[in-house]
């Protein structure tokens, strides 16, 4: 047959074709976490040159009303920012810069705000702003100018705390993620959990600049109806790679890779010593995400563990980590994601691992068995002879699955068991689910297990925990036998028993509060205090 085929496909011409508005829409959703698209607005501060960042949560009482980002650093021109709000508007990036592509700002604040005010003054220049509104960009790019006097009023707002003569400051308003209703304690708890988060996110993948003197993030809180600013710390740097004691005495080692079209890539190999419970070893996800590779651009972290296609993770592997600087120039071997959290990796590298080795010519598959044997030795003298388990998923609190995983070795490519609850009958506690691999439990006595507390996908960690303990080998065996049978009858009558005993204290407990207010104690009869005697 003859082959019509043709390497090059020929044109006749071109057309223009711009983008849609619609654009805008997709650009902003790209699915950026929270704490990565405030780093991603950090990033542009330290391009600017900023020596401190402060991030600022606004609220009016018990409702969130905003959040800011605001630097230091050299500020923009209008015909700058101008440039920084255009979609994909081109920048002449230094090499050292942390942006890339030109839609970060946009895209992390679109993605989780109605709209982004940005202002900027530098030092010759007047504060100039801007604002993109979600609902009006996506119906021709119409991008708002900032009345000067109100920029200049942002701008003021931050005198000395950090602007000092330029900066920057961007505006969130309209923010997804903030709670819809603020009731009592609701803003509280967001605030701690969120902040908490944001901090280690900050910390780990800014730390080589946070460890710097000369560079800060402050995290703040300001009540804006009475100018209270009862929050304000300073972001630590998270380390992955700062163990007190290294877990081998011959690491951590350098390693060369060579890898066709972009050359020497420099590694430096670790292990971390067994079991430590610092925040710098276990704030990478699970045992599975914090091994591996950890890949930096200009000195930011962009990717934090795994193993981009040379292995599969297993826990074996959990001390090994291997600190990576990507080139400048890094064609198509290395490709950075858009938000900055991954790297795509071509099989050169891969064949470049196998061929590394340091200048005592120890391979990198060497290291891997190093470090390998210091996990093995470490189970061995703690005598821990623990039989394989499925792992915990969906429904346990992270810390839960992480220390699960650290004690017990899990059983390779094995769905993770769940747990949920859901409506049973009265007279049932739990339920197996053997085909999805969930444990249910009865939804009736979610309230009494959680002391009144507000559930959610991670509660009740501690009966969870103890249902994992008792069930998990369930679901490693094909049918149950009739002693197990027995222990899962055992185990339902009594946890009945318990969970409608705590309903009733509940119940108790509940009376007892309405009663202290609606009934003064001097007005109280002699049964209505018979309460008080059936409690411990």
């Amino acid at each position: 047959m003859t082959s019509d085929w043709q390497y090059e496909v020929p044109t006749a011409g071109s057309k223009h074709l711009p983008p849609d508005s619609r654009y805008m829409e997709a650009l902003s959703s790209q699915g950026y976490g929270f704490e990565v698209a405030v780093a991603d607005l950090v990033d542009n501060s330290i391009d600017a040159g900023a020596k401190d960042v402060v991030i600022h949560f606004l609220r009016d009482g018990d409702q969130l009303v905003s959040l800011l980002v605001i630097d230091d650093g050299k500020g923009m021109t209008e015909d700058e920012l101008d440039v920084a709000m255009t979609v994909g508007g081109r920048r002449n990036y230094d090499a050292q810069a942390l942006g890339m592509f030109g839609t970060g700002l946009k895209s992390a604040s679109l993605s989780h705000a109605a709209s982004v005010t940005v202002v900027s003054k530098t030092r010759r220049t007047r504060a100039v702003g801007r604002r993109w509104v979600m609902e009006r960009a996506v119906e021709g790019f119409q991008c708002d100018i900032v009345a000067p006097d109100y920029a200049q009023l942002l701008i003021d707002r931050y005198a000395s705390r950090p602007i000092v003569w330029q900066g920057t400051v961007i505006r969130w308003d309209g923010v997804k993620n903030f709670p819809q209703y603020g009731g009592p304690g609701q803003t509280d708890r967001y605030l701690h959990r969120t902040i908490n988060k944001l901090g280690l996110h900050l910390g780990l993948y800014l730390h080589r600049f946070l460890a710097r003197d000369d560079f800060n993030i402050t995290i703040a809180v300001e009540d804006v109806s009475t100018g209270t600013e009862y929050m304000n710390f300073g972001v630590q740097p998270l380390n992955p790679f700062a163990y007190p004691v290294t877990g081998h005495g011959e690491y951590p080692i350098p390693f060369t890779a060579e890898v066709p079209n972009v050359g020497q890539v420099p590694m430096t190999a670790h292990i971390w010593p067994p079991k430590s419970s610092l925040d710098e070893y276990k704030a990478v996800g699970s045992v599975m995400d914090r091994q591996g590779f950890y890949f930096y651009r200009n000195n930011r972290l962009v990717q934090a563990g795994g193993w981009n296609g040379y292995r599969q993770p297993e826990q074996h592997l959990s001390l090994a980590r291997i600190a990576v600087d990507l080139p400048d120039n890094p064609g198509e071997v290395f490709r950075l994601t858009v938000k900055k959290e991954g790297v795509g990796t071509g099989p050169e590298f891969t064949s470049a691992l196998e061929a590394s080795c340091t200048s005592g010519d120890r391979t990198f598959s060497r290291f891997m068995e190093e470090a390998e044997t210091v996990y093995r030795d470490a189970r061995k003298r703690s005598g821990a002879t623990r039989k394989p388990v499925i792992g915990p998923g969906k429904g346990f609190d992270p810390a839960v699955k992480d220390t699960i995983e650290e004690e017990l070795p899990l059983i390779p490519n094995e769905e993770p068991i769940a747990v949920r609850w859901r409506a049973l009958d009265d007279n049932t506690f739990f339920e197996i689910d053997r085909v999805s691999r969930t444990i249910v439990l009865n939804r009736r006595f979610r309230e009494p297990v959680l002391g009144g507390r507000r559930g959610g996908l991670n509660d009740a960690p501690l009966v969870k925990s103890l249902m994992y303990l008792l069930l998990h080998q369930v679901f490693e065996k094909e049918y149950s036998g009739s002693r197990e049978k027995d222990n899962l009858q055992l185990w339902q009558a009594v946890l009945i028993s318990a969970a409608q005993a705590e309903t009733e204290r509940s119940a108790r407990d509940d009376l007892q509060t309405w009663q202290s207010v609606l009934v003064p104690p001097s007005a109280q009869t002699p049964d209505d205090r018979k309460v008080d005697d059936v409690r411990e």
